[in-house]
């Protein structure tokens, strides 16, 4: 009962009629960064996380939110029509998808990706709502020594799961934990790294750093590339699958669903991995496994599923825990703090009408995209014809315009252009601008709980081993760190992608 309780309290927060306009907004935003090939969701969000700032937090992380799981719906129709993934999640979806849409059957392919990703959209949402609530009620137990262990765990995933060299992403994770402690020390209040700017005191906004590494680096990036577009032109028809498609991904949809939730729980997980997973999957259940590459409705299903169900997973630990397993969540994380709240376990407790109008939000913003996604496909096609010179230089203005006016400063464009060429250098020369991100974020709370757990034991390090869960996720940690040096497990890791979302 208070469950429902709970979920009419969020509803009536979601249908307010601000919250509505701004989760229509965000999720038509994802679905047209996730059809525009060369954006993706993190560019996406970091551009308009400004905008976040003019609202009350509830309609700000609706948006952000929003724009997340928008564009793993947006991102089928390009994989599917023009065989370029609109963003990273939906990469597989162009080996079976494309070759649906040429031999004639896009309608069906296109329709099977809605229905899956509202489905698997559903059943993350339902789970969030009944795992969250007991996930808190554990997490309360959890002191400085638990957090502390189970961030250093999260970075270490993370950079386990990055594709290429380990030890670049380790660095860019310890580069972020710097970065993030550029400003006044949280305990002393003595600056620190400043070298002598005023402008650094309060550190290193969030909004120019992801703005730049993610928008303008995105965008020096695809201006060297030629991006061939083959867009389907034949009309398309039929987009609800007739009864042996759905015969066919009955399966499909249901096993990505479950293995995507709880890839999107496990910190470096999230939608991309899922995605492969599930398509691997699927044709390794196949009783026809050649099928798969030459048009298989069940290569559609699966990783469409995986990838929105995945979506959903990765707010449990956000909401609960206030750890980000990604670096989507990772912005969400910033979304908050920008906004003077801190997620974690006392947030449903503290903060009842956000967490359940979010979820709430994100309920309303499946069926929204259902409706976005299937009648407008023609609308969607055309905006795939925008040419790219048009585009870019447009980003980069609502980058700039969106930075200055989250701070009324121009040191902040200064050090969003700074760090817009560092993440092009970095992608050039295989540095994943990822880790250093979610390092930022999580760095001063990282240092926050180390220092917090010496001061209350008096510095003795043992504090963390002789607490279970500290320890075990310590050691998880060191054999991840350790694994790499083992030939198996070293190509485990490189079969692994990076949930970029671009």
């Amino acid at each position: 009962m208070d469950t429902l309780a709970n979920v009419a309290h969020g509803l009536g927060v979601a249908l307010l009629p601000i919250n509505l306009l701004y989760c229509f907004i965000g999720v038509f935003i994802g679905t047209l960064v996730g059809v525009l090939p060369g954006i993706g969701p993190i560019s996406a969000m970091s551009l308009l996380l400004p905008v976040t700032l003019s609202g009350t937090p509830e309609s700000g992380i609706i948006m952000m939110a929003g724009i997340y799981y928008g564009s793993m719906y947006g991102g089928s129709t390009t994989s599917i029509l023009v065989n370029i993934p609109g963003e990273a999640a939906s990469v597989v979806t162009c080996i079976d998808g494309h070759q649906m849409a040429k031999q004639g059957r896009a309608g069906p392919a296109l329709g099977i990706a809605a229905f899956g990703s509202f489905i698997a959209g559903t059943f993350s949402l339902v789970a969030l709502m009944l795992v969250a609530p007991s996930l808190a009620g554990i997490a309360i137990a959890f002191g400085p020594a638990e957090y502390f262990s189970l961030m250093v765990l999260g970075l270490v995933v993370l950079t386990f799961l990055t594709q290429g060299s380990m030890a670049k992403a380790l660095l860019m994770a310890c580069i972020g934990v710097v970065l993030g402690l550029v400003g006044l020390d949280s305990i002393t209040a003595q600056p620190r790294l400043t070298f002598g700017r005023i402008e650094l005191i309060d550190g290193i906004g969030l909004v120019p750093v992801v703005m730049g590494l993610f928008g303008v680096a995105e965008v020096l990036l695809n201006t060297e590339q030629a991006i061939k577009r083959d867009i389907i032109n034949t009309k398309i028809t039929q987009l609800l699958p007739n009864k042996e498609d759905w015969k066919a991904s009955a399966g499909p949809v249901t096993r990505g669903t479950l293995l995507g939730f709880f890839l999107g729980i496990l910190p470096g997980g999230g939608a991309v991995v899922a995605s492969f997973a599930s398509y691997a999957l699927e044709k390794r259940l196949s009783k026809h496994p050649e099928r798969f590459g030459h048009g298989a409705i069940e290569g559609v299903a699966g990783p469409e599923s995986a990838n929105n169900s995945a979506a959903g997973g990765a707010f449990i630990p956000l909401m609960t825990l206030g750890i980000p397993p990604n670096v989507v969540m990772a912005l969400l994380l910033g979304a908050f703090v920008i906004h003077g709240l801190q997620p974690g376990p006392l947030l449903i407790s503290q903060n009842p009408g956000l967490f359940w109008g979010i979820v709430a939000s994100m309920y309303i913003g499946n069926l929204m995209l259902l409706v976005l996604n299937l009648p407008m496909i023609g609308m969607w096609v055309q905006l795939l014809r925008l040419p790219y010179n048009v585009l870019f230089p447009l980003i980069i203005l609502f980058t700039i315009i969106g930075v200055y006016c989250s701070s009324n400063n121009v040191f902040d464009v200064h050090v969003m252009i700074a760090f817009g060429v560092i993440g092009y250098f970095m992608r050039k020369l295989g540095y994943e601008p990822a880790p250093l991100v979610l390092a930022f974020v999580l760095g001063p709370m990282l240092e926050n709980n180390l220092r917090k757990s010496l001061i209350l034991s008096q510095g003795d390090l043992m504090t963390f081993v002789e607490r279970p869960i500290s320890a075990v996720c310590l050691a998880f940690a060191a054999v991840l760190l350790i694994g790499p040096l083992l030939p198996a497990l070293r190509k485990k890791r490189d079969l692994v992608a990076l949930d970029e979302g671009a």
